[in-house]
């Protein structure tokens, strides 16, 4: 029995979207009736084809370098935020080199007995913190023993004569220089063979 009831339920189903299939086909054939769509109502001229696709163009042209220009601001603003950030870390960083130098003057006579010797320990350990500090932040001392001078890299306070140098070589060198990255943070004082 349940059948049967279900096998009628199911019959007034089809019945009612027969119905409704056929109302949706009326309203189509009335509303194409409505709307006449003839050959003489809305045209576009080939001419004005043309135009609307050249400013289409124009517009998708505009776009694409308006585009283009603001990811070349874009990349412009990031290097100069960078060159800025090595300025100021060289500024910063120009500063604590006179540190060094002081510390490295004060090694260089440092007493080997006694209390100053353990003086001269505690000045070292302080001087290898601040050079690997430094060394961190990408700053490295310039090489220059037995190498020729360089008006790039140094600066040199005097021109001497020496039989035991080549010319142009670099004979002592007066204050170290330094490297940020392979940028010139100081160059070095040097004294160069004539």
């Amino acid at each position: 029995m349940t059948n049967q009831k279900d096998h009628g339920q199911n019959k007034a189903a089809e019945v009612e979207v027969d119905d409704s299939q056929q109302i949706v086909e009326e309203v189509v054939d009335e509303t194409e009736a409505e709307s006449p769509l003839a050959s003489d109502q809305v045209l576009i001229s080939n001419e004005e084809l043309s135009a609307l696709r050249a400013q289409s163009d124009e517009y998708l042209d505009g776009w694409q370098r308006a585009r283009a220009d603001f990811s070349n601001y874009k990349k412009r603003v990031e290097r100069d935020q960078a060159l800025l950030n090595k300025n100021v870390t060289g500024g910063i960083i120009k500063r604590y080199l006179e540190i060094t130098d002081d510390l490295a003057r004060a090694l260089e006579n440092r007493p080997q007995e006694g209390d100053g010797a353990a003086w001269a320990d505690g000045i070292e350990l302080i001087y290898r913190k601040l050079m690997t500090i430094l060394e961190n932040e990408g700053v490295v001392p310039m090489e220059t023993d037995g190498q020729l001078f360089d008006p790039n890299l140094h600066e040199a306070i005097s021109l001497e004569d020496s039989p035991e140098h080549e010319s142009g070589e670099i004979i002592e060198v007066l204050k170290q220089g330094f490297l940020l990255g392979d940028r010139v943070l100081r160059p070095a004082t040097v004294r160069v063979a004539n």
